[in-house]
């Protein structure tokens, strides 16, 4: 156990399901593999601002699925559904424009995030958000943890920056930490996520786990 394994590779299986699922398709795994890839990417530049926590994609014979968790679902759906329209006519025009087959009925469903401080993206996008505006940086980390600590299912919160930060010319890692987080634990349900703030001399790296206690056998199916 000497290495670094990611947080949610780590309990695949276990207490998380994969965010790519396919149903009933035995055929094109190459090609579909791709195009999840690629839709992963581009939604994630595309929905830059929009604090979004996850991008899941669900695919069957007839149905082609892409499910955004965020907290500002308002700004994705827009006016009476204007911008969830222009969003799958973008999705549609990228697609075609990278030769991935549309054959299935594109469907896309936004579900808001109820407590956007206990969410691990949520809370690195809002540390790059401080960053990027010249905020202190012990500042930023410091608040941010005690937000996501605030919450009630939050039990240990841990933020490490990594780059050149408070105007030095050497780059180096910060940490800030508040309970606990067991990540050898595999049925403790840790909340991963790394972000990059871009800055005038250079990104920033953020890391952030959340530490929201441990799931049993009974509370499995709860989990996605």
């Amino acid at each position: 156990m000497s290495h670094t394994v990611h947080p949610y590779a780590h309990r695949l299986g276990i207490i998380r399901d994969w965010r790519s699922r396919w149903f009933g398709i035995k055929s094109k795994y190459k090609e579909n593999l791709k195009g999840d890839v690629l839709i992963f990417e581009y939604l994630k530049k595309r929905l830059k601002g929009a604090f979004v926590n996850s991008i899941e994609i669900e695919r069957n014979i007839k149905t082609f699925r892409i499910i955004i968790e965020t907290s500002r679902p308002g700004l994705i759906i827009g006016r009476s559904g204007e911008g969830m329209t222009k969003l799958r006519d973008d999705v549609v025009k990228f697609m075609k424009r990278r030769s991935l087959s549309i054959k299935e009925e594109l469907k896309i469903d936004v579900k808001e995030v109820k407590s956007p401080e206990s969410s691990s993206m949520i809370a690195a996008q809002m540390v790059a958000e401080g960053l990027e505006k010249r905020l202190p940086f012990r500042r930023v980390m410091k608040s941010m943890v005690e937000k996501a600590f605030a919450n009630r299912d939050v039990k240990g919160v841990k933020v490490t920056l990594s780059g050149i930060m408070g105007g030095s010319n050497m780059a180096r890692t910060e940490t800030k930490k508040v309970g606990r987080i067991p990540l050898q634990t595999l049925r403790a349900d840790i909340d991963y996520a790394f972000h990059e703030a871009l800055l005038p001399l250079g990104k920033i790296g953020i890391k952030v786990w959340i530490y929201k206690g441990d799931i049993f056998s009974k509370d499995k199916n709860t989990k996605s």
